[in-house]
């Protein structure tokens, strides 16, 4: 079956979303489909984050709707899990096993399959040796494959990601988002990630949406060539959609 066949997964319905008198996006019609890789773009306070926010649960659209599987969201659940660009997001008290099984234990899961599941994780995300190990004694990039796999244990059908891999070096960054195309290989999911970076946006995207300055609308929608060696053209033409703000990216 064609992909444009399938349902979507995801439909964002002439959203608009407001803080007070300040709108921070208005009327965005989004189409998701199941294992797509959806690419965020746009300046800085185009709304990019609050939208993941309201797919996620934790903003209610002032208008219109998100649908997962055709039912509105309305509230935070299993079915999509959010990594921050924060390095902090973890329970500093508990060990990185314990982490990633934290969310199953939540759900109800049993203590030996959650601790096997996260057994698993860990050495997909290139972590054995340290599940034992604390947040504090990890690096940078170290403490984003935890909050990773944490976020993959409980198999959502989204992963929302809001600029996840900002803060890393360039090459502890590059290494990320080859794991992170290798696991969206492994476990199917769908994703949505916001980024600032053209480069990035490219590389880890099968579409990208471009949004326009505030408030946030949805500027252009660019599908990604599968071959590395046609994207050269797609960056030229995202630099120019985005300056002045990313020309520079």
């Amino acid at each position: 079956m064609a992909l444009e066949a399938e349902p979507p997964v995801l439909a964002l319905e002439r959203v608009t979303i407001r803080f007070g008198a300040v709108t921070a996006v208005e009327e965005v019609d989004i189409v998701v489909r199941s294992g797509e890789r959806l690419i965020l773009v746009g300046p800085s306070g185009c709304g990019k984050s609050t939208l993941l926010g309201a797919i996620g649960g934790f903003l209610r659209p002032s208008e219109g709707r998100v649908l997962l599987d055709g039912v509105p969201v309305r509230r935070p659940g299993p079915d999509r899990m959010m990594v921050f660009q924060e390095f902090e997001q973890l329970l500093p008290w508990k060990s990185v096993a314990a982490n990633i099984a934290y969310p199953l234990r939540l759900a109800g899961i049993g203590r030996e399959e959650a601790r096997a599941r996260a057994e698993l994780l860990i050495r997909q995300v290139g972590l054995t040796g340290f599940g034992d190990a604390f947040p504090h004694t990890l690096s940078g990039g170290m403490k984003m494959r935890v909050a990773i796999a944490r976020a993959l244990a409980v198999r959502p059908r989204l992963l929302l990601m809001d600029e996840p891999f900002a803060a890393l070096d360039a090459l502890t960054r590059r290494r990320m988002q080859q794991e992170l195309l290798r696991l969206w290989q492994e476990h199917g999911f769908t994703l949505l990630f916001v980024t600032h970076s053209i480069e990035e946006a490219v590389l880890l995207g099968s579409r990208i949406l471009v949004l326009s300055p505030h408030p946030g609308r949805v500027q252009a929608e660019l599908p990604v060539p599968a071959a590395p060696a046609e994207r050269g053209g797609l960056e030229a033409e995202l630099s120019q959609l985005l300056l002045p703000e990313t020309a520079d990216v």
